[in-house]
């Protein structure tokens, strides 16, 4: 070839060192080339972790443009940076035998720190920071950028790291690994880290036919494998995904793991295939992750890179969170705290003839206090579906129920059986069943089985709805936040509705008292 291959790449050190490293077998070949260094947004932006920047690719899309606004003919890249669907018209060309695939730990002094409760680990990674916090869960990590030279001096200067990771290919390849570090075995690296890779144009075949000839076929094998895990998990700079692949007495060995992003949750996957029946290997190990719950766990990180737009003063259980459509995002958290108080044995010394029991947290009460055996109730009744069938699976048969407090006692002032009843409620009740029924000439007897406590949080004042469960859920909310006029109140309930209606201009109410309804009435909204 007569040309002069132009090879374009960053202007890190480490990145020159690779294009070099591609250089020379280039020209060993015969062929003359250059390095033409090009700027990536990925170097410019120093202030935010790669994840958060929210662009697949950031070190390889200004090579990208350039490849095809024609001012270079193959770029050289670190594999692991690479997406796993490259832009149309541009492949693959080679990929350089591997180095050091392991992530390597840089102390800032000893490693005693290891042991200890409290350590602040430096990395931008998320990969690496899910599987240190999955492991040293105690331990705070925090980002650090910029080239390896530049984070190793950050490291020396810093006064509050115990230490740093970096992938020991490029410690090794500067020849700048200190005495103090360490090869994380026990940590799964990226996809195709280690790895040097060259991309060319599609259409440009005679390039590529010289790019082959410096291709390490073994390589090429276990980091595609790695990749194609990768992209069935539909992973990318922001999932914490880990794959390594290789070669041993013609076998493909491949370890996976997938992780939340603070690392409480993990899965992981090992499988061993026949060197030439290792084509279905990565499709194998992404299925397994996926059906060990992994499709949850991607589903989750995809959603917590949006916009929270809706609210919840009660958490969620995980299948309530996946009933919300793709447009909701939501977070959760009690503004309420149940403490169940201790009931004295008096008040059920005698069959009661009629017990009113508006919550469930008023059956935990009463079956922490006593047995079933000892709940001798005559007539009960109850507010919501959900405490009615909680009270006949642990008590005893409802005589009636209705979807508020208020019905209840309307029903109640027409056919209830005597002129007595005994109301187990929280020390924060509404007045509505007890004025009702007091006005009607029926006694109340009044037994304070828990108390309801505020634990209120204040919210971004961008979330577009709230979901509220009981008046005590409002009540607890508006300590803490301001309610915007564009805020919508969505609520299980009459009374809930009542209570929001005092502060909020948009109040909407689910057709059941029940979370999930609250849910469909949140998805209505955004259909």
């Amino acid at each position: 070839m007569s040309r002069i291959i132009r090879i374009g790449t960053r202007d890190s050190e480490l990145a020159l060192y690779q294009a070099n490293a591609v250089k020379n077998q280039i020209k060993q070949l015969g062929h003359k080339a250059i390095l033409v260094a090009v700027k990536s947004t990925g170097d410019i932006v120093l202030d935010k972790p790669l994840y958060e920047l929210g662009i697949t690719g950031i070190f390889t899309r200004t090579l990208d443009i350039a490849m095809l606004n024609g001012e270079i003919d193959i770029a050289v890249h670190s594999l692991k940076d690479v997406p796993t669907v490259l832009p149309k018209g541009i492949v693959q060309g080679a990929v350089m035998k591997r180095g050091n695939v392991r992530d390597t730990i840089v102390f800032k002094g000893t490693e005693e720190f290891l042991g200890s409760r409290e350590a602040i680990i430096a990395t931008s990674s998320l990969r690496r920071k899910a599987q240190w916090l999955n492991r040293y869960p105690t331990h705070t990590i925090e980002d650090i950028r910029g080239n390896v030279n530049t984070r190793l001096e950050k490291l020396e200067n810093s006064d509050r790291w115990d230490a740093a990771i970096f992938a020991a290919a490029g410690l090794g390849r500067l020849d700048v690994r200190p005495e103090t570090a360490d090869n994380i075995d026990w940590m799964i690296p990226a996809p195709g880290q280690g790895a040097i890779m060259t991309t060319a144009l599609e259409e440009d075949e005679e390039l590529l036919m010289i790019l082959d000839e410096i291709n390490d076929k073994e390589t090429e094998i276990c980091t595609q494998i790695e990749r194609e895990f990768l992209n069935r998990l539909e992973g990318g700079c922001t999932a914490p995904i880990g794959a390594l692949c290789y070669i041993k007495d013609e076998e493909v060995h491949f370890e996976g793991v997938l992780l939340s992003p603070n690392g409480t949750k993990k899965i992981t996957v090992e499988r061993v295939k026949a060197l030439g029946e290792h084509n279905d290997l990565a499709e194998w190990c992404a299925n397994y992750v996926i059906d060990k719950g992994g499709k949850r766990l991607m589903d989750a990180i995809k959603l917590s890179s949006k916009p929270t737009n809706i609210y919840s003063t009660k958490s969620f259980t995980e299948d309530q969170r996946l009933l919300f459509n793709e447009k909701v995002n939501s977070q959760s958290s009690d503004f309420i705290k149940i403490s169940l108080n201790r009931i004295a044995p008096r008040f059920l010394k005698n069959e009661i003839e009629n017990v009113i029991i508006t919550s469930k947290n008023a059956v935990e009460a009463l079956l922490t206090n006593f047995s079933a055996i000892e709940l001798q109730f005559k007539n009960i009744y109850c507010v919501g579906r959900r405490t009615k069938r909680l009270v006949e699976n642990r008590i005893g048969k409802v005589k009636h129920s209705k979807n508020n407090a208020k019905k209840l006692a309307e029903y109640l002032v027409e056919y209830i059986e005597g002129t007595e009843v005994t109301y187990f409620c929280s020390d924060l009740r509404l007045d509505d069943l007890p004025n009702i029924l007091q006005e009607n000439n029926i006694k109340v007897n009044e037994i304070e089985a828990y108390q309801t406590k505020f634990d209120s949080l204040k919210i971004d004042n961008n979330i577009e709805g709230v979901m509220f469960y009981s008046p005590s859920n409002v009540k607890s909310f508006i300590q803490e936040n301001i309610i915007e006029d564009k805020t919508i109140a969505f609520c299980i309930g009459e009374s809930t509705a009542k209570e929001a209606s005092q502060h909020f201009k948009d109040v909407r109410i689910a057709k059941l008292p029940t979370v999930e309804s609250v849910i469909e009435l949140v998805n209505e909204h955004y259909v």
